[in-house]
């Protein structure tokens, strides 16, 4: 499928793609059926990697079709939707695109949600299923009287995607960590899953096209409020494509790094999902840390790495890595958090003391679309900017609240439109109907939210976000959500919640709150408080400090000014 170009669009970028194609030709299946056309010409490739086990394009499509008659024997039918709260690993893989292939939608969530985020989760998409880990069991336990919908819980572990010596190794350390789930509990296991799939005779498959809808991933949209956002299949093999031809050195077989996450657009869309739709190679990797990560470079040798800032500032304050040679990659990639422009030089010289013939590449994007749109050219990069528009996508700058594009070099809202642009968020159809907008050049475009320049040569320039948002280590925080949750503990009578500049994290969350009347500003106040907000709040949202105030500062129409507080905050690290 050929996307019509637009007429009366300005693409001021076109003269600076440096070889890359304006339009592409794009699958109109599902994005199952895309994995199965690779693992056609491809059965003997690589798929994935994960822990020691190595998987194969044939048997990661046997394992698919398994999973589709299982979820079949189950009772799943098309257009309901299937909860995912797992690491990168085998059986998320499978489940992904076996979800697809019986034309139901994936629920992606992330697995370190706290209980009552996984209960607005499985209520707000009306999930049947979900899969999750055995250590994560307990949380699903505690919330399934409260998730009418949920019909089937899986438990999946670990050790069943291990090779028998890791599996060993794994049930004497990692294994024996994880509470044994209970003989009488509301589930399924894994291999008990699969294998009910057996009693399923029929073909498991349903007819999908691009246009119909795929996935939900969640974001806080322009209001901060957590929402669906309903995603196509047309939108997740846009990007695949979109991927391989911004980066004409990729070759079937090429190793990437898939340490970002599955819930995460970034991690789901660019580092699996566009490798698995041409003959990629993921190296699946359910957690890490710097100093892992810098192994899996040593042992792994990827042609491909893609992260956030402040994975990247993490590899750099590492010691011992004198001997580490990158000169294996093709690529290496930015997102998630805007690149400061010092730690991009830092990136690129440690890149280069390090063998490797590339620069680090920043991009952006949404959730709204997947993931990256933009991306730097290579070697025609420019300091500052986020590189130009990905193929049949389209930049502009608006005044913001307005539809009207501003000159080039004056700030205003960034606005995208292109074949990776989503759905609609669930069950919210104003904010919707806010946030994509049909202009009058015809395109639907994405009020993204964020503040940005283009200059006259079509390169982007992001400066901030119009909403009030914090990024820690590549994760979207939303303060109101965190107030709202602050705000319903007994002791709090008010909250506002900032992010404060951090050198690793980029920003950290940090609460203010003021107690009512009876309760005294203590260590043991703040421990409850934090004993509260560890069993409703993410781990990597938590707050790193409360402080306790008389009275928050307010503006002059009531509302508090957390603006001021954040410049408190600022002068305490000038």
């Amino acid at each position: 499928m050929i996307i019509p170009k637009p007429q009366n669009v300005k693409t001021p970028w076109m003269p600076f793609m440096n070889g890359i194609p304006a339009q592409l030709d794009y699958f109109e299946g599902s994005m199952c059926e895309a994995v199965e056309n690779i693992a056609e010409k491809y059965p003997n490739v690589i798929a994935y990697d994960f822990m020691g086990s190595h998987t194969n394009y044939r048997r990661c499509v046997e394992a698919i079709h398994a999973c589709a008659r299982a979820l079949r024997a189950a009772g799943v039918k098309e257009n309901d939707r299937v909860t995912i709260a797992m690491p990168n690993c085998p059986q998320a893989v499978s489940m992904f695109y076996a979800i697809n292939m019986v034309g139901a939608i994936a629920n992606m969530i992330h697995p370190l949600s706290a209980e009552g985020e996984i209960e607005f989760y499985l209520n707000d998409s009306r999930s049947v299923a979900a899969l999750t880990l055995d250590q994560f069991y307990g949380k699903f336990e505690s919330i399934r009287q409260n998730t009418p919908a949920l019909k089937t819980l899986i438990v999946a572990s670990i050790k069943d995607a291990l090779n028998p010596v890791m599996k060993l190794g794994y049930a004497l350390t990692e294994g024996k960590k994880i509470p044994k789930l209970p003989e009488d509990g509301d589930y399924i296991t894994w291999k008990q899953f699969i294998a009910n799939g057996k009693s399923f005779t029929g073909d498991p498959r349903v007819k999908r096209t691009g246009p119909q809808p795929a996935v939900i991933l969640y974001s806080g949209g322009t209001t901060g409020v957590t929402k669906g956002i309903l995603l196509s299949n047309l939108n997740f093999n846009a990007l695949g494509a979109q991927i391989i031809a911004t980066n004409s050195i990729f070759t079937v077989g090429d190793k990437m790094l898939a340490i970002m996450p599955m819930f995460h657009g970034f991690g789901l869309g660019v580092s699996i999902h566009s490798m698995l739709v041409n003959g990629g190679r993921c190296v699946l990797v359910p957690r890490f840390t710097p100093q892992t990560y810098a192994d899996l470079l040593r042992k792994h040798k990827p042609n491909f790495i893609a992260g956030v800032p402040t994975l990247y500032e993490a590899l750099l304050r590492l010691e011992g890595l004198d001997d580490l040679d990158l000169s294996c990659l093709k690529g290496m990639f930015s997102g998630g958090d805007s690149l400061p422009v010092e730690l991009k030089k830092r990136i690129d010289a440690f890149l280069k003391d390090h063998k490797a013939t590339i620069e680090v590449r920043e991009g952006y994007g949404t959730t709204e679309c997947v993931t990256a749109s933009c991306l730097t050219p290579s070697g025609l990069a420019r300091e500052g900017s986020i590189g130009i528009p990905f193929p049949d996508t389209y930049y502009k700058i608006v005044m913001p609240g307005t539809e009207i594009e501003v000159p080039y070099g004056q700030e205003g809202e960034i606005c995208l439109a292109g074949p990776t642009v989503m759905m609609e968020y669930v069950n919210h159809p104003k904010e919707t109907a806010d946030t994509l907008r049909k202009h009058a050049d015809g395109l639907t475009w994405v009020h993204t939210g964020d503040l940005g320049v283009m200059d006259k040569d079509g390169y982007i320039y992001f400066r901030q976000r119009i909403k009030r948002m914090i990024v820690t280590s590549g994760y979207n925080v939303y303060p109101s959500q965190i107030e709202g949750i602050l705000d319903k503990n007994e002791c709090v009578h008010m909250s506002c919640v900032i992010g404060v500049k951090d050198p690793y994290k980029m920003q950290k969350v940090k609460a203010f709150i003021v107690l009512k009347p009876g309760y005294e500003p203590s260590d043991e106040t703040r421990e409850k408080i934090m004993d509260y907000c560890r069993k409703h709040i993410a781990k990597y949202a938590l707050p790193y400090e409360i402080e306790f105030r008389d009275e928050l500062p307010k503006t002059l129409v009531g509302k508090v000014a957390y603006r001021i507080l954040e410049e408190e905050e600022a002068k305490k690290t000038a």
